[in-house]
């Protein structure tokens, strides 16, 4: 019977899964064989996994079926079978950050997030492909070329945590992470037809995920439904010393307040100026009057952000992204692309007082989203302001300018799909990760679009 049910399973959510495994009807070992065998089939085509760990995901899924059988799970995710992008530590495999060749040695110890996830129980089944360096935003490498989407095959799965939406969108796993900088989950959730999750800056310690660039750095989560999101959050959220950035008094999470009546919604406006095309425009614009209703006793009201100058501050924070690559990955760039050698260059030839600059534009920028969420408790805008490009085409400038506002301001970011590779992005005041999951469980309901499905 588990394994009967197993490979329709694959395709559920990860607390349908949860359900299934508590009552019975589902053994981790069966599941996780599923993943596998998919993963087997599928992956030289969809290009997800860069390293895929057979022979330790299947142990610890019997393990898990044990501590199951005795009545004593170990924790909330026991028997879950997750992925985590190449640019996360998983003690015993190479993580390449997306670099040609292999890595030059294994890790011998887990992330933070993977040590909590293990904690509680959960299965990895390997790493996944990400940009080089989480360079990139259509999912892009030099070893492999462009990873499809799953939603759009002729088109990019959106970058930098390609290989992680669309082993989810796949069905190679239940859940999965990978770094989300300046948008890297949200961008490919988007195109894959996906939720994407970037926390508030500082809920989930980032040691062990390679860095590039510390004050936005953040490990972005992706799942097929919004209710999936929270139990990862909160299995891997924590106070590690470890972490320079990791604060034992982190920001509150903010207790979900539900109430239409008197939640301030922003919808951003000035799409055009913001260099939203038609499609794209066009496809938020069905998303929030489907929504709309919701908030029939304070309506959404529109609000403009050009003058925040979110695409300049982006190239500032690519100015000293490329500085941190140079600095923190030194030894390992002998293995990039001549391509990824000349980006890095230009920040080579600037100079500390460029640095400063750059840094004091960002700091800017984060006192006048502060501002913003003086008057608004959530901000909705597109995901991405254009729809996936084609395999091979050249990369956009502006990709990332949409999902940068919340990754600049420190703030916690929730993509929806909207279909067709479009997404509808929430965006709320730092420690407001629970308001935002609650608010976007109620608007998937709305949308109605199937994880995965492109719309009608």
């Amino acid at each position: 019977m588990h394994s009967a049910n197993a490979d329709r399973f694959r395709h559920a959510g990860l607390r349908r899964v949860l359900h299934a495994l508590a009552a019975d009807q589902l053994s981790a070992e069966a599941l996780t064989r599923a993943c596998l065998d998919a993963i087997a089939r599928e992956n030289p085509a969809r290009k997800a996994f860069v390293h895929v760990a057979e022979d330790s995901a299947l142990a610890e899924a019997r393990a898990s079926d044990r501590r199951r059988a005795e009545g004593r799970p170990l924790g909330r995710l026991d028997g879950v079978p997750l992925a985590v992008s190449d640019s996360l530590d998983v003690a015993g495999m190479p993580t390449g950050l997306g670099l040609a060749g292999a890595a030059p040695h294994a890790a011998c110890r887990d992330a933070f997030v993977v040590e909590r996830l293990r904690a509680s129980g959960a299965v990895i089944l390997g790493q996944t492909q990400i940009d080089e360096a989480a360079v990139g935003t259509l999912g892009r490498n030099p070893a492999i070329g462009d990873v499809p989407s799953p939603l759009l095959p002729e088109r990019v799965a959106g970058g930098a945590s390609a290989g992680a939406a669309v082993a989810v969108a796949a069905g190679f796993c239940s859940a999965a992470l990978g770094p989300d900088a300046m948008g890297g989950a949200r961008i490919p959730a988007a195109f894959c037809g996906v939720v994407g999750l970037r926390p508030t800056l500082g809920e989930l310690s980032v040691r062990g995920m390679a860095s590039i660039l510390r004050r936005v750095d953040c490990v972005g989560v992706l799942a097929r439904e919004v209710a999936d999101v929270a139990p990862l959050l909160q299995c891997m959220s924590g106070y590690d010393p470890e972490d320079p950035r990791s604060r034992r008094r982190r920001t509150a999470l903010a207790a979900p307040d539900w109430q239409p009546d008197s939640l301030r919604i922003g919808v951003v406006a000035d799409l055009d100026a913001l260099g939203v095309e038609a499609h794209a425009a066009q496809a938020f614009g069905r998303g929030i009057g489907r929504i709309a209703p919701l908030f029939r006793v304070s309506a959404p009201i529109e609000l403009a952000i050009a003058p925040l100058e979110i695409a300049a501050a982006r190239r500032a924070a690519l100015l000293m992204l490329e500085a941190e690559i140079l600095a923190a990955h030194e030894a390992d760039l002998a293995r990039a692309s001549d391509g990824l050698r000349r980006l890095l260059g230009h920040a080579a030839q600037r100079s500390a007082v460029d640095y400063a600059r750059a840094a004091r534009r960002l700091d800017a920028l984060v006192v006048q989203v502060r501002r913003l969420f003086e008057r608004f408790d959530v901000l909705l805008l597109p995901s991405v302001p254009i729809g996936p490009p084609r395999l091979g085409a050249r990369e956009p400038g502006n990709l990332a300018d949409l999902t940068a506002l919340a990754s600049l301001g420190g703030c916690p970011a929730l993509g929806l799909p909207l279909g067709e590779g479009h997404g509808l992005q929430l965006v709320g005041a730092p420690g407001s990760d629970l308001r935002l999951l609650e608010l976007g469980e109620v608007i998937e309901s709305v949308l109605g679009v199937e994880p995965g499905a492109v719309a009608a």
